[in-house]
C-alpha cells in the first residue's frame, strides 16, 4: 500500500481489512462489553410510550454535537427553541444542526420503509446536511489547507465510484463480521472515501448509527456517538490517521467499540431519566390537575423541551383557548415555564430542559 498525504489516496484499500490487522482477543472481549450494553439499551427502550420523546430530544443532542465536531456551535438553548419555532430568527449554525437532525430523519423513515443503504440515500442526506445541489464529487478536494494538507481522498470518477460500491457491498453483505466491528470499519471507511465535497462527517456519523437500526441492534436511531467522539476527539483524528498510515485496524476498532459501550449506558441513563421524570409529571397533574390530565398531552410536553400552543392543536389535543388554559395550569404546577420569542410565547418543560442540557 502506498500512501502520501500529498496525492490522492488511490490505493485505499478495499473492504473488509485482512484479519490479521484486528483479529484478537482484546478486540472480541471489547466486543462482548459493547453488544451488552446495545442490547441493554435497546431493550429498555419498550419503557417510551411514544418514541417522538427520545427522537426529537436524544436526535437534537446528537446533531447538535456531530455539528460541534464540524466546529459548527450553537447552544442547546438555541438548539431547542428554533426546533419548536421554525419561524423565529435562527442563526445560520442552528439552522445547520436543524438540518443535520432532518437529514437523520429522513434517511431512518426510508429504512423504515425497508429502503436499504444506496447512493440515492446518502445523496439525499449530504444535500439536506449542505443545501447543497450536488451530489458524489466530481473534482478532488483534500483535508486541510493549502499550506498543510493533512489528507487527500481517493480521486474523482472511476476510482471513488469502485471504493464507495465497495462500501456498499460490505455494508449489506452478511460476511460473517459482526455487525459492530463492520460499523467501525465501514466508519472509517466512509471517511477515507469522502465521496462528497462537504459534509462527509456528520453524513458519516448519521449512517454509523442508521446502520446499527439496519441491523436491527436499535429499533430507533438515538445513539449518542457524537459526544463520544467529541470528548475523544483528538484519539478520533489520531486513529483515523493511524489506519491510513499503519493499518492500525485494532485501536480503531477498539476505539469504536468502547464508544458504542459508553454511549450505550450513557443514552440508558438519560432513557431512565427522561422515563422518570414523565412518570413524576404525569403523577403530578393526575393529582393536582385532573380536569386536564391525558397522557397524550404529558407524552407531548416529553417530545421536545419547548411546548406551545399552536402545537398542542396540531396534535388535537385542544382547540387554541383550551390549550392556552392548559400551559397556563402547567406553569401554575412548577411543571412550565413561559418565555416570549418572538410573537410566540414558548413553555420550557423544566426538567426535561435541564436533564437534556447537562447529560
Amino acid at each position: 500500500m502506498s500512501y502520501s498525504k500529498d496525492l490522492p489516496f488511490n490505493d485505499l484499500p478495499m473492504l473488509p481489512p485482512d484479519l490479521k490487522a484486528w483479529e484478537t482477543i482484546g478486540i472480541y472481549k471489547k466486543l462482548a462489553e459493547a453488544r451488552a450494553a446495545l442490547a441493554e439499551l435497546k431493550g429498555r427502550l419498550l419503557i417510551i410510550p411514544n418514541p417522538l420523546m427520545l427522537i426529537n430530544t436524544l436526535v437534537l443532542r446528537e446533531a447538535k454535537d456531530s455539528s460541534t465536531i464540524e466546529n459548527i456551535v450553537t447552544s442547546s438553548d438555541k438548539l431547542f427553541k428554533a426546533f419548536s419555532s421554525p419561524r423565529a430568527a435562527i442563526d445560520p449554525a442552528t439552522k445547520e444542526v436543524l438540518r443535520y437532525r432532518e437529514a437523520l430523519w429522513k434517511a431512518f423513515t426510508s429504512l423504515k420503509r425497508r429502503e436499504n443503504f444506496s447512493v440515492n440515500l446518502i445523496e439525499i442526506m449530504f444535500r439536506t446536511i449542505t443545501e447543497k445541489d450536488e451530489g458524489i464529487r466530481d473534482h478532488q478536494v483534500w483535508i486541510g489547507n493549502a499550506i498543510n494538507v493533512a489528507y487527500t481522498p481517493p480521486e474523482p470518477g472511476r476510482t471513488l465510484s469502485d471504493k464507495l460500491s465497495n462500501w456498499f457491498d460490505f455494508a449489506l453483505e452478511r460476511n460473517g463480521v459482526d455487525p459492530l466491528i463492520k460499523l467501525a470499519m465501514l466508519h472509517y471507511q466512509f471517511e477515507a472515501i469522502h465521496p462528497f465535497t462537504d459534509g462527509n462527517g456528520r453524513t458519516g456519523r448519521i449512517l454509523s448509527v442508521l446502520y446499527l437500526c439496519l441491523e436491527q441492534l436499535l429499533d430507533l436511531p438515538v445513539l449518542y456517538l457524537s459526544k463520544y467522539i467529541l470528548e475523544y476527539k483528538n484519539d478520533y483524528y489520531r486513529l483515523l490517521r493511524e489506519v491510513t498510515e499503519q493499518g492500525n485496524w485494532n485501536g480503531w476498532i477498539f476505539y469504536i467499540l468502547e464508544g458504542v459501550k459508553q454511549t450505550s449506558a450513557l443514552t440508558l441513563e438519560t432513557v431512565n431519566a427522561i422515563h422518570e421524570q414523565y412518570i413524576s409529571v404525569m403523577d403530578l397533574v393526575r393529582k393536582k390537575a385532573k380536569e386536564i390530565y391525558s397522557r397524550e398531552l404529558i407524552e407531548i410536553l416529553f417530545s421536545q423541551p419547548y411546548c406551545k400552543i399552536a402545537i398542542l392543536e396540531q396534535m388535537k389535543i385542544a382547540s387554541r383557548n383550551t390549550a392556552s388554559k392548559y400551559l397556563h395550569r402547567l406553569e401554575e404546577l412548577g411543571i412550565l415555564q413561559s418565555e416570549s420569542v418572538g410573537r410566540e410565547v414558548l413553555y420550557k418543560n423544566i426538567a426535561l430542559y435541564e436533564l437534556l442540557s447537562t447529560s
